[in-house]
């Protein structure tokens, strides 16, 4: 068993549209710091903000009715419970103002997988080290209070480790354990980047993951294999 180790990049600073983020990332964590094999996570909201994905939070409802491709439940707060354009089910449609400067909010990138393509190809352009990258958001689950960072964006990995085929300890054959780990590298880089600390990046090294060519994309449920919509 490796150490895992999570290292928070801090001092990447507010990020505006077109900046060059995976520069600012790279700055800020200095030469030298990052290792072939490690995974970048950054949350949702610096990417969001880089890529102009900013509204006026005055028309919060009409975005988060575009970002929705189905409406699943309404609460009487307000609150919608939605699938958005990348099958993603979440609190309304990904559109949040934290963490937001000025009088606005943010919607989800368009592509979050291809998002973090592009950070991983710019980063190893500037640094000519191979790493991954997993693109961090919050959400709510379905049967457990509390929120905790799941991947709606992965290049360099794949999202699972597939232990499918596979003997337990026992020697039974597993036939269904699929380790979302692009969800736990997610939710291990947000115990050190926090919502309130202004960290929006972090390194996870020495975790058990197959690189590869996955996206977050294939994290989402069929509808066909979802009992519960």
């Amino acid at each position: 068993m490796n150490d895992i180790r999570i290292i928070p990049i801090a001092g990447v600073g507010e990020v505006t549209a077109a900046d060059d983020l995976a520069l600012l990332i790279t700055t800020a964590a200095g030469d030298g710091t990052f290792h072939d094999g490690d995974v970048i996570v950054v949350t949702q909201k610096v990417v969001s903000k880089a890529e102009g994905r900013l509204v006026p939070a005055n028309d919060r409802d009409s975005a988060i009715a575009s970002e929705s491709v189905r409406v699943l439940r309404r609460s009487q707060g307000g609150m919608v419970i939605s699938q958005t354009r990348h099958g993603f089910v979440c609190a309304n449609a990904g559109v949040d103002g934290s963490n937001i400067d000025g009088d606005n909010i943010a919607l989800l990138p368009v592509d979050p997988d291809a998002s973090a393509r592009r950070i991983r190809a710019r980063i190893k352009h500037l640094t000519g080290v191979d790493v991954a990258v997993v693109i961090s958001d919050t959400f709510g689950r379905a049967w457990r209070l509390g929120q905790t960072d799941v991947a709606i964006g992965v290049a360099g990995i794949e999202p699972f480790l597939d232990y499918r085929g596979q003997h337990d300890a026992q020697g039974r054959e597993m036939t269904a354990t699929r380790i979302a780990v692009a969800d736990e590298l997610a939710a291990a880089a947000e115990l050190v980047m926090g919502k309130i600390d202004k960290i929006c990046a972090a390194i996870v090294r020495g975790a058990n993951v197959r690189f590869g060519r996955g996206a977050a994309t294939e994290l989402v449920r069929p509808p066909h294999e979802d009992f519960f919509r």
